[in-house]
């Protein structure tokens, strides 16, 4: 290791206190890259003498201001001499950490994610929302049992991580935890912002996903169609639980509203045009942005349903939705019972929203995007893609003008 290492120590005159004191601060350079950070002592610029780095030996005070001094930069230069000896790389900001007792050479994984999952569970409803917890906690847990299998170990130094350990950690998803490839894709990508902050803190010094070229397969996406839907509305159940999710999702279908979206639903997010206009408007709760959505007669009803009085204010949750577990459950149940062979979700409510409810009765791509909260209209243009139907009334309209 052949680095080229500096310690100057300096005073700003220009930012001396009340009474004409001035700190001492010591910038490290090694290689060009350089900090600075104050030593906690103070001096009389007219005792300054900056050539040197140190103040005149006017009475023993001066005497012990230079011996502190001096010290410390004792001190930097043991530390420097450890990370030769250990054959480590060393940079400015790294020596000052470690000279402040912050040496972050032995941070554990686990215990980085650890940390970062508890952050993102104080900030869930106010940066994150339960389902991206969750999903932080879950893959934690598949590079836990990950470490175990493959390393015989609890935990391992985040500096170990390589291209070999996720490469090695994909294998595990699909193989040991029969995961498909997008599904173990995701739990990569929530690992993946684990050694972000890691490379931002200095943990690692060479980013371990640079040459990691993995991405997600399209899916195409599934939604109902008319005479789905038609099948779901006239179906007479007979049970209260599966009236009810049955309603929730057909509400999904004609506002495209997400699971979590719809769950938190109140009186305060139906607003009226002065045409009398209903329409939702909220915020996502998965990216915080703007939904604005005009309430057709089939989703106005269910809300009457559910809530007879339409004049009373209330801050009640305007319709009755289960857990997602439950709601999952209850769906499939009926999906069963009218013969629908399509994996029913609040997931594919919104993409029936996208498709079979706006796309394909011409509603603009863009007033979708809006109403589906996108912040990016390619998000919404994967629907456009999938309708062959629409594409054909397009089509209709260029043969008509050629004949």
């Amino acid at each position: 290791m052949n680095q080229r290492v500096s310690f100057r120590y300096f005073i700003k005159p220009s930012k001396a206190d009340i009474n004409g004191l001035c700190n001492i601060y010591l910038r490290i350079t090694i290689d060009g890259s350089r900090v600075e950070f104050s030593v906690n002592r103070k001096v009389d610029p007219a005792r300054w003498i900056a050539k040197a780095g140190m103040v005149n030996l006017n009475n023993s005070s001066g005497q012990e201001l230079n011996n502190y001094l001096s010290n410390i930069r004792s001190r930097l230069l043991q530390i420097h001499q450890q990370y030769i000896n250990e054959n480590r790389e060393l940079t400015a900001k790294a020596l000052r950490n470690t000279y402040f007792g912050k040496d972050d050479r032995k941070r554990m994984l686990l215990e980085v994610f650890k940390e970062h999952n508890d952050q993102v569970d104080s900030l869930i409803g106010k940066d994150f929302a339960s389902g991206t917890a969750e999903r932080y906690r879950t893959a934690k847990m598949h590079v836990e049992n990950y470490i175990r299998k493959a390393y015989k170990k609890k935990d391992l130094l985040i500096s170990k991580v390589d291209l070999k350990f996720i490469n090695g950690f994909e294998y595990y998803l699909k193989t040991e935890r029969n995961c498909g490839h997008n599904t173990a894709i995701k739990y990569i990508t929530n690992f993946k912002k684990i050694i972000r902050i890691a490379i931002a803190n200095e943990w690692i010094k060479k980013d371990p996903f640079i040459n990691w070229n993995s991405k997600l397969k399209p899916v195409e996406r599934d939604f109902l169609t008319e005479r789905e839907i038609s099948i779901l509305l006239e179906k007479n159940f007979g049970i209260d639980r599966l009236e009810q999710v049955r309603d929730v999702f057909i509400f999904c279908c004609f506002t495209g509203l997400a699971y979590a979206d719809v769950k938190k639903l109140n009186a305060d997010d139906i607003k009226f045009d002065l045409d009398g206009t209903a329409w939702i408007k909220t915020r996502r709760t998965k990216t915080k942005t703007k939904s604005n959505i005009p309430l057709l007669s089939i989703p106005r009803g269910i809300i009457s349903k559910y809530n007879r009085d339409q004049n009373k204010v209330s801050s009640a949750y305007l319709l009755p939705v289960p857990t997602n577990q439950k709601m999952n459950a209850y769906l499939k149940e009926i999906a069963d019972l009218t013969g629908i062979r399509k994996n029913l979700s609040t997931h594919l409510a919104r993409h029936t929203f996208a498709t079979t409810v706006t796309l394909s009765n011409g509603v603009p791509i863009e007033s979708v995007s809006k109403m589906l909260g996108h912040k990016n209209l390619r998000t919404t243009q994967h629907y456009a893609k999938i309708l062959d139907q629409k594409v054909k009334q397009d089509m209709e309209v260029l043969r008509q003008k050629f004949n």
